[in-house]
């Protein structure tokens, strides 16, 4: 016999009601749909499940193909993971059929975009070279970038500008039909580029200079704020790959916005990532659109797609294509 003086309940007393009189979140009608063979990929986002991350994939494909039908800008924020694991074809591609109309990249993006043009090749080996002191020290790189920068920053262009400017026309860019900066240039796509000095291979160059280089990311700044204005009613921001740079430099354009006049109401933003971490859920998904959650107030959203890049990009695109086909 227990020792305890309090026993256990008794549930004899308990009161229950019908499961059919509860409302649920779950319901068949809900479920996945098992895809037929050679099912196209529009058949195949149809059959995802109307639960969770199923639900916010198709919401994102929505928001792509409203803001393009309204012709909203689709800014693609891009981590420099994004660029060197061979996504560049995949965002010309869609930058081509007006699923995206600007781009906005930290500094490893930057870096990696320019050596795929340079050499066809990009990533180092840290490890390996780290303790030799030869990390980030390829000469062709820093030298090549700041030449354009400085260039550039005469005439009062920003990183993105003037870099897309030196890979369109320089013979050195072998591989420029790689590039998401060439391929914006080429279309006039506004690419913006931010430089956190110090965290970059470049700004241990010696032809670095830091003047250009702090007046050049600072137009584009300027730039990605009137680009994120004009999100305003119906206009998608995607983060995909930047933890901190970008959702910092993201979160003050909506405030300059808001300063200026009024902060962007009615838009998408989208955090892709394979962890999703504090900023880009403050800074992206929460704080811009009141909540994440469309209201009377502020019809906005925030949605968190987490995957691999290399596998959720392709999947996005794709299901835009077969959707929609190629823009006119």
């Amino acid at each position: 016999m227990s020792i305890y003086r309090t026993k256990p309940l008794k549930t004899a007393g308990v009161k229950t009601y019908p499961l059919g009189s509860r409302p649920s979140k779950v319901s068949v009608k809900d479920f996945a749909g098992v895809p037929r063979r050679h099912a196209t990929i529009g058949e195949w986002v149809r059959g995802l499940p109307r639960i969770l991350a199923g639900e916010d994939f198709r919401a994102v494909v929505r928001a792509l193909e409203g803001a393009r039908r309204k012709r909203k800008p689709i800014i693609w924020g891009l981590g420099g993971h994004v660029i060197k694991v061979g996504l560049g074809p995949v965002l010309i591609d869609l930058m081509e059929r007006g699923y995206a109309t600007a781009f906005a990249m930290n500094g490893a993006a930057l870096i990696h975009d320019f050596e795929i043009a340079l050499a066809g090749a990009t990533s180092e080996d840290v490890p390996a070279v780290l303790a030799r002191g030869q990390f980030g020290m390829a000469e062709e790189t820093g030298r090549s970038i700041h030449e354009a920068i400085i260039e550039g920053d005469r005439e009062e262009l920003g990183i993105g500008e003037a870099a897309g400017r030196f890979l369109a026309r320089s013979r050195e860019a072998r591989f420029r039909r790689y590039s998401v900066l060439a391929a914006a240039y080429r279309r006039r796509a506004p690419v913006t580029v931010h430089e956190a000095i110090g965290t970059d291979i470049i700004h241990n160059h010696p032809a670095m200079d830091a003047r250009a280089l702090g007046a050049a990311t600072h137009r584009d700044f300027l730039l990605l704020a009137a680009l994120v204005r004009e999100l305003d009613g119906g206009g998608v921001y995607l983060n995909a790959g930047s933890a901190v740079i970008l959702p910092e430099v993201f979160l003050k354009c909506v405030s300059l916005a808001a300063n200026l006049g009024r902060a962007p109401r009615g838009i998408t933003t989208v955090n892709l990532d394979f962890i999703q971490h504090y900023r880009p859920t403050q800074n992206v998904l929460l704080r811009p659109t009141g909540g994440g959650r469309p209201s009377r107030a502020n019809p906005s959203r925030g949605i968190a797609l987490t995957g691999h890049h290399e596998l959720m990009i392709p999947l996005i695109a794709a299901a835009l294509d077969g959707r929609r086909g190629r823009a006119r």
